[in-house]
């Protein structure tokens, strides 16, 4: 054992040795070839004095970015992390500056900017080294990934052989999405698990399809996952009359009484109450492992409950740092090319992709799956029971750039990527792993509903309750439809100019969007509005919005029938008959009526929900957000999301039958969980109540 611990102490120095001389040697070059970077001797520039100069320098860097640059990070752990991301090239060239003045020799200049690329390049060159030397000792190797992640436990119980699950989201990746990429080659490590391109390889997993709620869209889909209820969540925002506010999912206090609501709904914590942990998700799932998790930030900060706690576990390597740094700076630089060449091009449709969003882009792309990844790494070599994973990039960028471009199509190679290390990482694990990958939803593609009719949802609506709308809304064709059938239904002949009754603001009506679905409400009425109701107050107002082209249906609530959905051309189709006359849901597929009915019992569903059109030929849809790739509503691939699981785990549905809904999804992964022997999950009140 002394022996085995001698070498383990001789290869360590060895290697720190390797670094330093790399580094050193990397200085050396820097300032051989930057004018405003120089190494000077006491006694004269001989080689020898440069060098041992360059050494010293080299070792001071390396010494202060191991010390000082961890407590940096914590101490900067209330700066925002896209401006975290921004400082690290100026914090890292500071310490070369101070290294420079702790020469014993002789201290070394450098300009400001100069320190910062001299500081970038040897951090970036000292990572590789170490990743590559260390590579070769698959124990080193599992410290370093240890070190990245810093997720070691407080406490060593022993670790469970049981096999322990990985559920990993790919936000936003739809079914016939991955399956495409599959066949392009762009996944390759998807492809091996699928065993595709060869009958006779062997594949480790399936790939299962699920259908999506109506609320098609990540705060439905994650909660109902990890939660086991999304009940009562009609979009990714909207209205609730009872409280006088605007739930939004991705809104930190919304998330907490989502999160709330959804524990004493289902009867208990949710998905990762045994041993597991949370990572870059909207929920925590009951994990006690929460890092940049949005239902803990509004907490009461403490250790525990920090929301950017999680980035000082990946920040606090130097070297970490700077490579996400000078990948943030890339991604930034590739965005804006990408946009430029869609300009250029006249791609069409397309949306404005300026201002903040190449920095928000490059943050979901290189940032957050950066800091997730590591610290799923870091579960793994803890030996954790369970993990759930979220990863956002392709959902970002496919809003923006397509869900099939080829911007999205680069983002889907990188996380393939990251895949490939997380199942490298598991060989290294104290325990088995499972690995299962999934998506909450997909997208649809298509023009935005201003682009094709000249104004938003919000015109429309106000034009067909009578209220004033922009001038330019009302030169649209669209606008000026609804004001005549405004001017139709009260039997008044409007002309310009003339003075209107004007309802007190209180009772405007509050318009939201979600992706391609449309939400309205009428705040001074506080209950849900019937069809009756509605008519009787705004008569043009229904049948603006049914019969406009770019409206697929209706939902609203009926005195007579309960609910009712309506189309085009006087359409009206009671809830209860949907079945066998599916009337303007007949585009939307099998399982639109279902999705429509449960929506409908939401006790805050909104007056009129708006689905937009669709046409099932090609799969588009008109977003009422500014979005060339969206979800959040019925109508093309934004409702087929996959399940890719081990071959291991039972099927998550037996032959013939479809897996529907988020909720169904987690009682899936529950049982999986059970099957491992790993879990002591309290038990299922709503496989219960489904049985």
């Amino acid at each position: 054992m002394s022996g085995v611990r001698w070498r383990r102490i001789a290869s360590q120095i060895g290697r720190s040795v390797t670094v330093w001389a790399v580094a050193t040697l990397t200085m050396l070059v820097l300032a051989g070839i930057l004018p405003d970077f120089r190494l000077r001797s006491a006694d004269g520039d001989s080689a020898t004095d440069i060098a041992v100069t360059a050494a010293l320098g080299a070792g001071a860097f390396g010494l202060l970015s191991a010390l000082v640059w961890p407590l940096l990070v914590r101490l900067l752990l209330l700066v925002p992390a896209l401006v975290l991301g921004l400082l690290v090239f100026f914090l890292n060239g500071a310490l070369l500056l101070v290294a420079l003045r702790l020469n014993p020799i002789e201290r070394g200049t450098a300009a400001w900017e100069t320190a910062i690329v001299v500081a970038a390049v040897m951090s970036a060159v000292a990572s590789a080294t170490g990743a590559a030397l260390a590579v070769r000792d698959d124990a080193a190797y599992r410290r370093r990934l240890y070190r990245l992640a810093d997720r070691r436990r407080r406490s060593t119980p022993p670790v469970p052989t049981t096999p322990g699950t990985v559920f990993l989201q790919l936000d936003g990746v739809g079914h016939d999405v991955l399956l495409h990429a599959v066949d392009r080659g762009l996944m390759p490590t998807v492809a091996h698990w699928l065993g595709t391109g060869d009958p006779g390889l062997p594949h480790s997993h399936r790939l299962t399809p699920w259908r999506t709620d109506w609320s098609s869209q990540t705060g439905a889909s994650q909660l109902g996952i990890l939660h086991g209820s999304n009940h009562d969540v009609p979009a990714f925002r909207w209205y609730e009359k009872d409280r006088q506010e605007v739930m939004v999912c991705n809104r930190p206090s919304s998330a907490v009484e989502l999160q709330r609501r959804a524990v004493r709904y289902s009867g208990h914590p949710g998905l990762l109450a045994d041993d597991g942990a949370s990572r870059g998700n909207l929920f925590s799932g009951g994990a006690d492992e929460q890092a940049l998790v949005l239902s803990i930030a509004a907490r009461r900060r403490s250790r525990e409950t920090r929301s950017r706690s999680g980035y000082f576990a990946y920040f606090s390597d130097p070297a970490n740092a700077v490579r996400t740094a000078l990948s943030f700076a890339a991604e930034v630089v590739r965005e804006i090319g990408q946009s430029t060449r869609a300009r250029w091009t006249k791609q069409l449709p397309r949306v404005s992709r300026g201002g903040l969003y190449p920095f928000i882009r490059a943050f979901a792309t290189v940032v957050e799956r950066d800091v997730v990844v590591s610290a799923v790494m870091g579960d793994l070599l803890a030996g954790r029971t369970c993990v759930y994973a979220d990863l956002v990039a392709y959902d970002e960028v496919a809003h923006h750039s397509g869900p099939m471009s080829r911007d999205a199509e680069k983002v889907l190679r990188r996380l393939d990527r990251s895949l490939a290390l997380i199942e490298h990482v598991a060989t290294h694990a104290p325990r088995p792993y499972r690995i299962v990958v999934l998506s909450d939803h997909g997208q649809s593609h298509g023009e935005t509903f201003r682009s094709r009719y000249g104004l938003p949802l919000g015109d429309l609506v106000r034009a067909g309750c009578g209220l004033p709308v922009p001038r330019r809304a009302r030169r649209t064709h669209s606008g000026a439809e609804a004001r005549a059938a405004v001017r139709a239904a009260l039997r008044r002949p409007v002309e310009e100019g003339t003075e209107q009754h004007r309802p007190t603001r209180a009772s405007e009506p509050v318009v939201l969007a979600s992706g391609n679905l449309g939400l309205i409400s009428f705040p001074d009425v506080p209950h849900r509005m019937t069809k009756e109701e509605i008519d009787a107050r705004h008569p043009a107002l229904l049948p603006t919005l049914a019969n406009h082209p770019g409206v697929g249906f209706l939902l609203v609530g009926s005195e007579r029938h309960g609910g009712v959905v309506l189309g085009a051309h006087g359409a009206e189709v009671p809830l209860d008959a949907l079945d066998d006359t599916p009337g303007p849901l007949a585009a939307f597929g099998p399982g639109a009526a279902d999705a429509v009915r449960r929506t409908h019992s939401f006790p805050h569903t909104a007056d009129i929900m708006v689905n937009s059109f669709h046409d099932p030929a090609d799969g588009e849809v008109l977003a009422f957000e500014e979005q060339i790739g969206s979800h959040g509503g019925l109508g093309g691939a934004q409702s087929r999301a996959f399940l890719l699981s081990p071959v291991a785990l039972s099927a998550p549905v037996v032959d013939g039958e479809e897996l529907a809904g988020a909720e169904q999804v987690h009682h899936v992964l529950r049982r999986w969980l059970e099957e491992s022997d790993g879990s002591r999950l309290p038990a299922d009140p709503g496989r219960e109540r489904a049985a």
